[in-house]
């Protein structure tokens, strides 16, 4: 029987209360952001905040409970620009939308600097041992190579597995944790060259062979492109994320009969970009139309999470949207992972 698991892609929205004190205590220009070494009050701020987030999943009923990646002021990047060995460039639009993040300028060797690690080390102390599994959440390889500027390494498959080896060094410090995300977007919206496209499955390999929980690789703003696809499926990771609300799902599910896919899946089927909140039964009916159209498949489990990171949208709507993760999972479902 098919496991359902109500999780998320993390990258929350600041809780309201946390906004407006960060704002007095660290500002918004460039100087004010985030690089790894925020003093005694501005990382009080973030404890309180996590607290909050961490027990709005738990009371939404998700099976895996992330740290909501609320110190990442540049989304996906976060990695990078706390990292010593890199420079924040400009200001760079983050994909298709209204929002942006510094450009992360490479100069140096990519060492494991530990930050994302910290932070889930803090979730594991809060929730505790009775709690779900905790999901661990880092950019995937080709994405954070793709949002950065190399000024080091100078060949594009070379930097690539640079990024993958720091990836991987991020993810052997890391707490305990039951399923690692690996959110790669940049495979939709820019998918890697005929040169780059063979050595991206190697590099999703050394950052999913530095764990042994389940490697999700998560993609979203739309349908991957076949050939893209495909080489994806070369990468040993246990389930593949889909993007089920954008409105290409048809190619989503070509790819899926076409080349078949992962014994597990993770699926986007609440909007991460819009106030909507569906029901959970239409949530339901996203991730079953799906297995529908993939019969010579019986998934051992699916995951459901919004198709983006939420952190676009309101605090309340987003809790609200968790919610009704949490219980399309539980609709008609004898058993939970």
């Amino acid at each position: 029987m098919t496991q359902y698991v109500a999780t998320t892609p993390s990258l929350f929205p600041l809780p309201d209360p946390a906004k407006s004190e960060l704002a007095d205590l660290k500002g918004h220009q460039k100087g004010d952001l985030i690089t790894g070494d925020e003093p005694d009050a501005i990382a009080s701020v973030y404890d309180d905040a996590r607290s909050t987030v961490l027990d709005g999943q738990l009371d939404a009923g998700l099976d895996r409970v992330a740290e909501g990646g609320l110190r990442w002021d540049d989304m996906l990047a976060h990695p990078l620009t706390v990292h010593d060995n890199v420079e924040t460039g400009g200001i760079v639009r983050y994909y298709d939308n209204n929002n942006f993040y510094r450009d992360p300028k490479v100069t140096g060797e990519l060492t494991p600097s530990g930050d994302v690690a910290a932070d889930l080390a803090a979730v594991a102390d809060h929730v505790g041992d009775d709690a779900p599994e905790l999901q661990a959440t880092l950019p995937g390889p080709y994405s954070l190579a793709d949002l950065a500027t190399d000024e080091f390494y100078g060949d594009d498959r070379e930097f690539l597995s640079a990024v993958a080896d720091f990836l991987a060094g991020e993810v052997e410090s890391l707490p305990d944790h039951g399923t690692l995300f690996l959110l790669d977007p940049s495979l939709v919206t820019a998918p890697p060259d005929d040169d780059v496209a063979p050595a991206v499955p190697d590099a999703i390999d050394t950052v999913a062979d530095a764990t042994d929980a389940d490697v999700v690789l998560y993609t979203y703003f739309g349908a991957l492109a076949e050939k893209t696809y495909a080489h994806l499926l070369d990468s040993d990771v246990d389930a593949v994320g889909l993007d089920l609300v954008a409105a290409d799902r048809e190619q989503t599910v070509y790819n899926a009969v076409e080349y078949g896919i992962t014994d597990d899946v993770a699926l986007g089927v609440a909007d991460g970009q819009n106030t909507l909140v569906e029901p959970p039964e239409t949530l339901r009916e996203r991730a079953e139309w799906f297995a529908e159209q993939v019969p010579a498949t019986d998934f051992g489990r699916v995951y459901l999470a919004t198709n983006t990171e939420p952190f676009y949208l309101p605090v309340n709507k987003h809790r609200a949207k968790l919610d009704a993760v949490g219980a399309a999972a539980d609709l008609e479902t004898e058993v939970r992972a």
